[in-house]
C-alpha cells in the first residue's frame, strides 16, 4: 500500500513560506539537494495544491526548452513532465499539464483509491492549504520535514491551529552542515 507523505520546509516557527509565500528563507545548498534528490526516488505521484500546481506547470515545462538549464534542473524537468501528478481543487476547471489527474471532490475516497494503487509513495511537495486539509483529514501518513535556521516571525504556517492531536513517531533526524534538521515523522 502507498503512503501519502508530507515533504515541506519550514522555519523554526512553522512557516512554510513568508507572507507572500516566498521561500527565500532556505538554506539551500548540495547537502540539501541530496536529501532532496533521495526523496524523490520514493516517489510514485507528486501531490499539489492548486497554488503549488500552477508554480510547478508554470516552470519546469520551460527548463526542458531552456538551452541553458543544467543538468540536474533539465533531469528533474524531465522527470516532473512525465510521472503521474495529481492535484486537489475545488476551483481549478481543469488540470493539463501532462499526466495530470484534477481531484475536486469526495477528497477521502479518492485519497485512499490512490494509496491502494501499486507503486511508489504519493508525495506532497509544500503546498500548505492541501496539507492543512488533509492533516485535518487524518490521511497523511509521513511527515518529511526540513527545518530551517530561520524565524520569520508570519507566514504561511504549515499546520493548523484546529488540526486534530496527532501522536507521531520519529523515525530518522539528521543535522546537515547548513544547521539545517532533517525529520522523517510516521503515524503511530
Amino acid at each position: 500500500m502507498r503512503k501519502l507523505v508530507l515533504f515541506a520546509h519550514m522555519s523554526l516557527d512553522g512557516f512554510a513560506g513568508d507572507k507572500n509565500g516566498g521561500l527565500g528563507f532556505l538554506s539551500y545548498n548540495e547537502e540539501l539537494q541530496q536529501f532532496a534528490d533521495e526523496l524523490v526516488k520514493t516517489v510514485g505521484a507528486p501531490v499539489y495544491g492548486k497554488n503549488t500546481y500552477h508554480l510547478m506547470e508554470g516552470y519546469w515545462p520551460t527548463v526542458l526548452n531552456d538551452p541553458h538549464a543544467n543538468g540536474h534542473a533539465l533531469s528533474h524537468a524531465k522527470w516532473v513532465q512525465e510521472i503521474p501528478k495529481i492535484v486537489f481543487s475545488t476551483t481549478l476547471p481543469s488540470a493539463d499539464w501532462n499526466n495530470t489527474t484534477l481531484i475536486k471532490d469526495n477528497v477521502v475516497e479518492e485519497v485512499n483509491k490512490l494509496k491502494q494503487q501499486p507503486g511508489k509513495d504519493l508525495v506532497i511537495f509544500g503546498s500548505p492549504g492541501l496539507a492543512k486539509s488533509l492533516t485535518k483529514l487524518g490521511l497523511i501518513d509521513e511527515y518529511k520535514l526540513t527545518l530551517h535556521p530561520v524565524i520569520l516571525g508570519e507566514g504561511i504556517s504549515l499546520f493548523d491551529s484546529d488540526a486534530p492531536m496527532s501522536n507521531l513517531v520519529l523515525q530518522e533526524s539528521k543535522t546537515l552542515g547548513s544547521g539545517v534538521i532533517t525529520l522523517h515523522y510516521t503515524k503511530r
